[in-house]
């Protein structure tokens, strides 16, 4: 399995610290309003390797943090007159609501930065204890980027050029040995949150939160740290700087990064009015379809989003899906049986299995999703040929299973939401039903209002309870 590794800029086999086992940490959002769809590629691309990886065997433990301080985050709470832990944990749980929508799983762990001050303390305290920072008069714990000879080496940036930028920058009264050097620790501001420090009260900075919490959660070294490719400097390049400063080993081995994504051939941005949260796309279309357009690029390819695109990507999804729907009808209608025939059998050992290896190829070549779904439409069209009224069940079977088994390492449920909705909404009558049985008139009043919410009306005939869509 290769993968392209932005550390040496190159396509690297990949070979895990530990045989079996990948530890994995990416970089999750700051949490102060809804989620936009720039934050859900690289949730949809890293969930992708995951799976991926587990579909291979491996054990994965995989690590993505909620950045919940943040001067985003407080100015949101200031604006509204409420805690900012008020604040992060609302967007958290709004979050989680997207990302279940787009089928990414639960990391492993999901770690809060605020849960995880002592640790920052720690290893703030060892960087100054090593000589790699120092506090100022005010404070501030600064990281002292010159010591670190290697500064640098993920984003290719030389510290000589980054020192030109700086020249004529005039940091007087900061307490900053050189301009270079950035925040571990600050002090509060009035209306801040804020936490007791042996250099004052006050609150990490946005760097040293990853590396406490990938130290806490995976370990001193790991296999990869992945995120967008905005993180690349300074946020990673700092990340690489305190770890392998404090903890004297190399940080991670392998570096992954997804590129931009563009809205109609613009950068997103609220000021060009093109800017679209993952709930407002969720309202036109299912959140399966934007993950599916998002892996229809390769992930270190810039994706352009649009209207015609996500149709594209709809119709696509659409040839999936019925397809399966397909397989499910044929083996309503054909006999059961226990043996596939020589031609099925054939076409199993050879054309399937082909197919498979050519998805397996693909997404071994640094995760090419785009041609992983090119060999999943070609074993679509074969289905569509090959499967009829004459085929046995067990062929029948055995394409689906296939199919769902791919569609599944992407992330992609082969059941229509509706088909979804439908079961959901039919276990709520039968349990307003059975309240209703047990005079539990509340709780049946309760379910009924639930449903009228998700917009199902009730009717109750002589033949039982039948619904429909307001």
């Amino acid at each position: 399995m290769k993968l392209y590794n932005t550390l040496t800029r190159k396509k690297e086999e990949f070979v895990p610290l530990e045989p079996g086992k990948v530890k994995m940490y990416v970089c999750g959002p700051t949490v102060y309003n809804f989620i936009h769809i720039g934050n859900a590629r690289p949730m949809i691309v890293f969930d992708t390797v995951r799976r991926y990886f587990e579909y291979k065997g491996y054990d994965v433990n995989f690590v993505s943090n909620f950045t919940d301080v943040d001067d985003k985050i407080i100015r949101k709470a200031n604006e509204e007159g409420v805690d900012a832990a008020e604040i992060s944990a609302r967007y958290i749980a709004e979050c989680k609501k997207d990302m279940e929508g787009m089928n990414i799983k639960p990391a492993t762990t999901h770690p809060l930065a605020t849960q995880e001050i002592d640790g920052m303390l720690e290893m703030i305290g060892t960087l100054i204890e090593k000589g790699y920072a120092y506090a100022a008069d005010d404070g501030t714990v600064y990281f002292r980027t010159k010591k670190f000879a290697s500064y640098g080496k993920l984003s290719h940036k030389n510290l000589d050029d980054l020192q030109a930028g700086h020249r004529e920058i005039k940091v007087v009264g900061s307490g900053k040995e050189d301009e270079l050097d950035f925040v571990l620790w600050k002090p509060k501001k009035e209306g801040e949150p804020y936490w007791e420090s042996p250099w004052c009260q006050g609150r990490p900075g946005w760097h040293i939160e990853c590396s406490v919490m990938s130290k806490k959660y995976l370990g001193d070294q790991i296999d990869i740290h992945a995120g967008g490719e905005d993180l690349i400097f300074p946020h990673h390049e700092n990340e690489i700087a305190q770890s392998e400063a404090a903890n004297g080993k190399e940080f991670s081995r392998y570096w992954m990064h997804n590129a931009f994504l563009n809205i109609d051939n613009r950068k997103m941005s609220k000021s060009e009015g093109n800017f679209f949260t993952v709930r407002e796309i969720s309202e036109k279309y299912d959140l399966q379809v934007l993950r599916f357009f998002m892996l229809s690029a390769h992930y270190r390819s810039p994706l352009n989003f649009s209207a015609s695109l996500m149709e594209s990507s709809k119709n696509g999804l659409d040839r999936i899906l019925t397809a399966v729907e397909r397989l499910d009808e044929l083996m309503e209608r054909v006999l059961p049986s226990d043996d596939m025939t020589g031609e099925e059998l054939g076409l199993i050992t050879g054309r399937v299995r082909e197919l498979v290896k050519k998805y397996e190829a693909s997404m071994e070549d640094d995760f090419n999703t785009a041609d992983a779904i090119a060999a999943l439409f070609e074993l679509v069209k074969l289905c569509n040929t090959e499967a009829d009224e004459q085929s046995t069940r067990t062929f029948l079977m055995q394409l689906k299973t296939t199919i769902e088994d791919l569609c599944q390492v992407l992330g992609i449920e082969t059941k229509r939401e509706a088909q979804l909705l439908n079961s959901e909404i039919e276990e709520l009558i039968a349990r307003r039903q059975q309240a209703r049985k047990e005079k539990n008139f509340a709780l049946a009043d309760e379910i009924r209002d639930q449903l009228t919410q998700m917009g199902i009306l009730l009717e109750d005939t002589r033949e039982g309870v039948k619904w429909k869509k307001a």
